[in-house]
């Protein structure tokens, strides 16, 4: 699995969330206490927002502790809307192509979880992209796969129903000829405006999702920075949480219900 944190509200450096605190985003990429896995070294990546509409994105596929370049990046950068990972591979190359966040246009999207049997449905999942999108399927990995599938369903008309779909018909095609847990999703999205994230499984082991309101912005992450965890609130299984102009609003995910075409 992997970690991942994001921001959205005054403009902040990004080393305030990859590096300062206690338990940061580099310090998770070493000891992440709330995954199957507490070494997260399969490479790492940051996006984040500027005067421009889409966003700047570095990766590399060298642990997060140990690029300089990262570091150097993290003091110097302030964004208003930033989004960071930190990847432990569930099967795919560590090349920098598999790296996350991945980005389209305006349109930024990192995961933490995993297509159950992804090397089996593959193809399948693949022949979901359409062919003006597929061009843009720089790697091999199953979250890239989700995210240029919602880009097709709509994201960028409906995010929430766009995101559920893609999840919904991936979670399908896992359950008819992959394996299990066949789905397992915490995700943050954006476009560089409003910052989304979800949280499904398919079992009942969700990958952790939490957010804490701060008074100039909001601070979404996989698991909390600081001892404070009583600040933090845990986003439950299946909903999703919508952040814009500080203000968070908090809806169903994945429900039969909502599952329109986008």
């Amino acid at each position: 699995m992997c970690r991942w944190a994001a921001w959205s509200g005054a403009p902040k450096y990004l080393e305030e969330v990859i590096c300062d605190p206690a338990h940061s985003l580099i310090d998770q990429s070493r000891n992440a206490l709330s995954c199957k896995t507490a070494v997260n070294a399969d490479g790492f990546g940051v996006a984040w927002y500027g005067d421009r509409d889409t966003p700047c994105l570095y990766k590399d596929v060298r642990p997060a502790w140990s690029d300089p370049n990262l570091l150097q990046i993290a003091r110097h950068v302030r964004s208003g809307h930033f989004l960071a990972h930190v990847r432990a591979s569930t099967g795919s190359a560590t090349t920098r192509d598999n790296c996350h966040p991945f980005t389209f246009d305006q349109w930024t999207f990192m995961h933490n979880g995993q297509v159950g049997g992804y090397d089996k449905v593959r193809r399948r999942l693949d022949n979901m992209i359409p062919d003006d999108l597929y061009r843009e399927r720089s790697g091999g990995t199953d979250s890239e796969c989700l995210f240029l599938i919602a880009l097709a369903y709509g994201l960028k008309q409906n995010p929430r129903a766009a995101m559920a779909r893609a999840v919904h018909e991936a979670e399908g095609l896992s359950r008819y000829s992959g394996t299990t847990p066949h789905m397992r999703f915490a995700s943050a999205w954006s476009d560089g405006k409003t910052l989304y994230a979800a949280r499904y499984a398919s079992d009942k082991f969700p990958p952790t999702l939490y957010y804490r309101q701060f008074d100039d912005g909001v601070m979404v992450v996989s698991e909390p920075l600081d001892e404070a965890r009583n600040c933090w609130m845990e986003v439950p299984s299946g909903d999703m949480i919508e952040i814009r102009d500080g203000k968070v609003n908090q809806v169903t995910f994945l429900n039969d219900e909502k599952l329109v075409d986008a």
